[in-house]
């Protein structure tokens, strides 16, 4: 009788082992969610380097014309 409650409880925590992993229904929304906060993720840092570009090339824009404007007073500025 008491290989038998011995086998029984093998069997039993065995069975308990193998369904405690996630189905693959649960799996497939997992992989899901993730590609979703990574494809979210990457959309963000897309748009902050596009932003960043686009404000580097504003600055040296101004920048740019700022010494434009300086050499034509100097050019200026010397003719007379």
């Amino acid at each position: 009788m008491t290989k038998l409650f011995s086998i029984l409880a093998v069997a039993v925590l065995a069975t308990t082992f193998v369904s405690c992993g996630p189905s693959a229904e649960e799996k497939a929304k997992m992989e899901e969610a993730a590609k979703r906060a990574g494809d979210s993720i990457s959309a963000a840092l897309s748009e902050s380097l596009n932003s960043a570009m686009t404000e580097a090339t504003a600055t040296d824009s101004t920048a740019t014309t700022a010494v434009e404007t300086a050499t034509t007073a100097a050019e200026a500025a010397t003719k007379h």
